[in-house]
């Protein structure tokens, strides 16, 4: 039977990678807009002849971009600067990064690997608190979605 209710309470989410291991899911400050994994490019392209025939070419790219958004107040977000510090360092230590969300309740598993920091976050500093969005490059995103 399908699922009728959805909560950000339900997806466990982490990064493991040089200089850190932490939760980035339900109980790390996510900002409203949470979590979101977008493909690079489209997995397949469709060429047309002049007569009408055409092919579909099916591509193996498994690339996308994660994009995590905190509270500005997040504990997280210095966990997450002293990573990209690190990381952006020395370059044997970038891109080896998992990211990893499970969603409890409809059985979603997405698994981000060969991970590495796109961009340090926009800061801003305003009236309200706002957030922090931090932006990865994936080289792999295997999804697997579940029945809920």
């Amino acid at each position: 039977m399908a699922q009728n209710s959805y909560s950000f309470m339900d997806c466990n989410a982490s990064i493991v990678g040089p200089g850190g291991a932490f939760s980035l899911g339900n109980g790390a400050g996510a900002a409203e807009e949470g979590i979101t994994i977008t493909a690079s490019q489209d997995i397949s392209t469709m060429t047309m002849g002049a007569d009408g025939s055409g092919v579909h070419s099916l591509h193996a790219d498994k690339s996308g971009k994660v994009s995590v958004r905190l509270l500005k107040t997040s504990p997280v977000n210095a966990l997450l600067a002293a990573m990209y510090a690190f990381q952006t360092a020395n370059s044997a230590n970038h891109g080896q990064n998992v990211i990893t969300l499970l969603d409890t309740a409809r059985g979603d598993v997405i698994t981000c690997s060969a991970v590495a920091f796109a961009k340090a976050p926009d800061l801003n500093y305003q009236k309200e608190a706002g957030t922090n969005e931090w932006t990865f490059n994936a080289i792999r995103i295997d999804r697997l979605l579940g029945r809920g």
